[in-house]
């Protein structure tokens, strides 16, 4: 029976993508507008002393296409900060605006393969990399992933030996892009419906296609990567909101 990685598990995640109902924005006085971005803003501005205090760390993004149009991403120590916070959103006035498009639940992941010797309960970079404030970098990418697990390629049948040399190629075609893409994995078996998800930062957002492109190439990616719905967008802060909103 083939033996099991033994993994590594940080700060609970928390993917929260939302459509804006723009015809019920319009509809809204001008009052109602303006308290719901006021409590976004208190809201965030809370969150954002919590990274501050490196007690989690927050995300929020303009997203590109039909499926969703704002992400906001929270990082929490336990999933109950994740439920409480996300309830708090639910409860503001803005929430009312927006229209539940896609979420992901998992925690910042990192297998044995990466501890490479260290002692991942007192290696500051390791600590680090479990507890990770989000990059502040412009663009995001997000995809769920699963391992295949078919007649033919079947990745938990695989032997750990023959596992990890796979994930080494694949990690040192990610090396290739140090400086121009950085990678956050989370783990989401038990917690979702992937296994995985996958959230990218980049200056350029090319950089996301030729990672990614590139990356197929490796033999873990062309013979056990099953893959989700792609998400792009751009990095906000929580002022950029008004605009965002103005009409």
């Amino acid at each position: 029976m083939p033996e099991a990685v033994e993994t590594f598990d940080g700060w609970y995640c928390l993917h929260d993508f939302r459509k804006v109902d723009w015809n019920a924005w319009k509809l809204a006085s001008q009052e109602e507008r303006d308290q719901a971005l006021n409590e976004f803003n208190e809201l965030m501005q809370g969150w954002e002393e919590i990274e501050s205090n490196r007690e989690g760390s927050v995300g929020f993004y303009q997203m590109i296409g039909q499926k969703a149009d704002l992400l906001i991403m929270n990082l929490r120590p336990t999933m109950d900060e994740l439920t409480d916070l996300e309830t708090a959103f639910n409860k503001t006035k803005l929430a009312e605006f927006l229209i539940p498009a896609y979420s992901f639940v998992s925690v910042v992941e990192l297998s044995a393969y990466m501890a490479k010797g260290k002692d991942p309960d007192t290696d500051p970079e390791f600590q680090a990399r479990l507890k990770p404030v989000l990059p502040k970098w412009e663009h995001i990418c997000f995809y769920p992933m699963d391992r295949k697990k078919d007649a033919v390629n079947n990745w938990f049948m695989e032997e750990k030996d023959e596992r990890g040399r796979l994930m080494y190629e694949h990690g040192m075609t990610g090396r290739k892009y140090a400086g121009k893409v950085r990678q956050i994995i989370t783990g989401s078996i038990g917690f979702d419906d992937w296994e995985w998800g996958v959230t990218l930062y980049a200056h350029e957002m090319i950089q996301f296609k030729k990672l990614i492109y590139e990356m197929r190439f490796d033999e873990v990616s062309a013979r056990f990567a099953d893959f989700g719905e792609f998400f792009i967008g751009h990095r906000k802060t929580k002022e950029d909101l008004n605009q965002i909103m103005a009409l």
